[in-house]
Formats: structure tokens, C-alpha cells, sequence
């Protein structure tokens, strides 16, 4: 990383990470480690994929909301607990306080994936919606705490929290051991901070990466000013990591132990969900694929040894990934929409419909335009959605379409 932040020793260690996966024995499950050769070809490194999708509660959440929530007193545990996600760190609450025998209160943004919220109450928590992003829902959430005695379950901020996201990375080195790079997507960075501290005290040659997305990316500009830094309206479909201000403690191990913080698009988280779910038969949701689209986005920065990307998530609302799905086969060249004018008599489509078989292109839906001013008196635009096999295929069709006399107006 280019940034170091002056911090005190981190308030996490190894042996807090190992005590944490001592109490998980038996409640967590040691999630598989898949290759990918697709992404080992891209890259020219071996790449596995360490599935924290198919975890209990379909994310790495529960494993350090069981260790914050088993740590508390008798007393604490009376009073209850209180927590704020927008999906999957209510889930991991819910379930860790079900198994504990302890009463749970979540806050939801309002905007919340319905499944993640039917979930979260299915393990037992009583759901309130409140705010837009994250941080409010942590404001109501702590306000609760302080009314009513509750005891406030950071998402990210605490270090029974770290300590239990740190098990994956102790994982990963069991799994793979000649691993050389580690990418991990940040939100507020409770998971980073965990990996790291787990990673770098037992192979400090290891690389290890942190994965924002670009509309919600906070850490970058608080690193370079040395503290948290808040950003306005964090946007992006990963609202797993749809994080307005870095947590205080684990800004401090990512500063002092991360290797680099990278940016993604939107276009290539989409990407990525896509390949996840073509090539790797993993349904992931758009925060849990980030190292993915890390990968995808500059490929040739991976090429120095084995690679493990962390699917932190795999909890998606279907509409979501619907329209995610549709967006990334658009940004990988599978859809190409186009209008052409043609003449406007008898046949005249069937003769378009009968160039476009010759390209192999799949006709997803055809509108026709009579009315507009531009148009001649016996001519009729047609706009063509097209199912494509991928950049080169819409290029071979739009060069057809022009050999065969068409005229291509958008």
C-alpha cells in the first residue's frame, strides 16, 4: 500500500483469531476452496475461489457475530442485543443469538433486500427498518442500545468481531498454503482487518489486498489522509460494502498491515456475479464478488503466484440479480440493441430476420417506428434487441447487417 498510518499495535492478534476459531469449531463451517480455470487463465496464476457463500447464513458474518455475542457477561446476555446491516450481518447476529439463547433486535435499511430481511426473522431477530445506508440504520441502532440497555453488536468495529472475520484467513492458509496474494472486499472492514492480522502474522510474504467498489469507496481517501474519512452517498449495487466511513479499529490494521486497497466498477462487479455464476456455478451477490471483479478488471497484476479470492456473500434478492445479470451480459457484449431503416413493405422484416439467422444471433424483441419526421415516405425504423455471443459477435452481425444493405442508424 502507498499509505502508512502511525497506529499503536493492533488491539487484534494471532492468538485472538485462533481462540476465535476454537469457539466456531462446531458452529461456522470451514467453507470449501474451489479453482477457477477461467480466472487462472485470465490472470496466469492459479486462482481459488474460498466460498463464504456457503457459509451458515450465506456470508462469513456469523463467525464473528458468534464469538461477540458468546463473549458477553450473563448480564449482557439478559439485556438482549441490538445490531444494524443491511443484510447479512443481521442474519449472522440473528442465528449466533438464537444459538446462544439470547433476545436480538435488528435494524434494516429501509431499502433492504426483502429475502435478506424474511431471513434475518426466520433466525429469530425482530426486524426495524430505518434509514437509506448503513450508517444510519448504526445510529438508530446504537440509539436503541442506549434507551434500552441492549448490548450494540458492531458490524465491523470490535475485536471479538475482527477476531472471528480473522478465521477465514487462517482457512485459506490450511486450504492453500502456497498461497502469494489474497483479495478481500472492504465495507467497513472487519473481514479485511481479521485476514490480515491472521495472514500476516503467519506468512507476512503474502499479499493481501483489500476490493471496494468506486461509488462507495472510503478507505482510499481516508488512508491518504491518515484517519476515517466519511464520504457522501455511497452508491453501488454491493450493499454489502455500501460502508460511508471506515471502522476505527480496523482503518488501523488495514492501515498498518494491508498491502493495497483497489477500486472496481460497477460494470465489473456485474462481470463478475456473471462469470461466478457461469463458470463457477456459485450464485454470489455483488459485495461477495468484488476480489472477482478485481481480477477481471487488471488481470495482469495477479500473475505472481497462487491467488485466493474471498466470495464473502452469497445472499441476493432474485429482482436484484435478475437485473444485475441482464447489466453484466450487456457490459460483456452478450445483448447488442440496434435501429435500422428499412423499407417499409411486405416481407421486408422476414428478409432482416432472415440475414440476422445466417450470424447466429438470437432476436430477443423487435419494435417498429412509422411515425417519426426523419423517416421517409416508404420507410419504417426498426429497433432490434440481439442476443450475442460477445464483442466479436456484435461487430460480425453490425458488419453484416451493413454487407447486406441496411442501413444501421443507432
Amino acid at each position: 500500500m502507498n499509505y502508512r498510518v502511525p497506529q499503536p499495535v493492533p488491539q487484534v492478534i494471532l492468538d485472538d483469531v485462533r481462540g476465535a476459531q476454537k469457539m466456531l469449531s462446531g458452529v461456522s463451517r470451514v467453507t470449501a476452496m474451489e479453482g477457477s480455470r477461467h480466472l487462472s487463465a485470465l490472470t496466469g496464476s492459479p486462482v481459488h475461489l474460498k466460498c463464504e457463500n456457503l457459509q451458515r447464513t450465506g456470508s462469513f458474518k456469523l463467525r464473528g457475530a458468534y464469538v461477540r455475542i458468546a463473549g458477553l457477561r450473563p448480564e449482557q446476555r439478559a439485556a438482549g442485543v441490538v445490531a444494524a446491516s443491511a443484510g447479512n450481518h443481521a442474519q449472522g447476529v440473528a442465528l449466533a443469538s438464537s444459538l446462544l439463547g439470547v433476545r436480538s433486535t435488528v435494524f434494516m435499511p429501509v431499502g433492504a433486500p426483502l429475502p435478506k430481511v424474511a431471513a434475518t426473522e426466520e433466525y429469530g431477530a425482530e426486524v426495524r427498518l430505518y434509514g437509506q445506508v448503513v450508517d444510519e440504520t448504526l445510529a438508530a441502532a446504537q440509539e436503541y442500545a442506549d434507551r434500552t440497555g441492549a448490548v450494540f453488536i458492531h458490524p465491523f468495529d470490535h475485536r471479538d468481531i475482527i477476531a472471528g472475520q480473522g478465521t477465514v484467513g487462517l482457512e485459506i492458509l490450511e486450504q492453500c498454503p502456497e498461497v502469494r496474494t489474497i483479495l478481500v472486499g472492504i465495507g467497513g472492514g472487519g473481514l479485511a482487518a481479521g485476514v490480515a492480522v491472521a495472514v500476516k502474522a503467519l506468512r507476512p510474504d503474502v499479499k493481501v489486498i483489500g476490493v471496494q467498489a468506486a461509488g462507495a469507496a472510503a478507505y482510499p481517501p481516508s488512508l491518504r489522509a491518515g484517519h476515517p474519512v466519511s464520504i457522501d452517498n455511497p452508491t453501488t449495487m454491493a450493499d454489502g460494502i455500501k460502508v460511508g466511513r471506515p471502522g476505527d479499529l480496523p482503518f488501523a490494521i488495514i492501515g498498518e498491515l494491508l498491502d493495497d486497497v483497489r477500486t472496481v466498477s460497477e460494470d465489473a462487479l456485474s462481470s463478475a456475479l456473471l462469470l461466478c455464476l457461469e463458470r463457477a456455478k456459485l450464485v454470489v451477490e455483488p459485495a461477495g464478488c468484488s476480489p472477482v471483479a478485481a481480477l477481471l478488471s487488471e488481470p495482469e497484476r495477479y500473475g505472481g503466484g497462487p491467488v485466493v479470492a474471498v466470495l464473502s456473500g452469497g445472499n441476493i434478492d432474485p429482482l436484484l440479480l435478475q437485473r444485475i445479470l441482464q447489466f453484466g451480459m450487456a457490459a460483456a457484449g452478450r445483448y447488442l440493441s440496434l435501429r435500422l431503416r428499412v423499407s417499409d413493405r411486405p416481407g421486408a422484416l422476414a428478409g432482416l430476420l432472415g440475414v440476422l439467422t445466417t450470424v447466429d444471433a438470437n432476436v430477443l424483441d423487435v419494435s417498429h417506428v412509422r411515425t417519426d419526421p426523419r423517416l421517409g415516405l416508404t420507410e419504417v425504423e426498426v429497433e432490434l434487441h440481439l442476443e450475442t455471443k460477445g464483442p466479436e459477435h456484435c461487430t460480425q452481425v453490425a458488419r453484416t447487417l451493413h454487407g447486406a444493405g441496411y442501413k444501421v442508424v443507432g
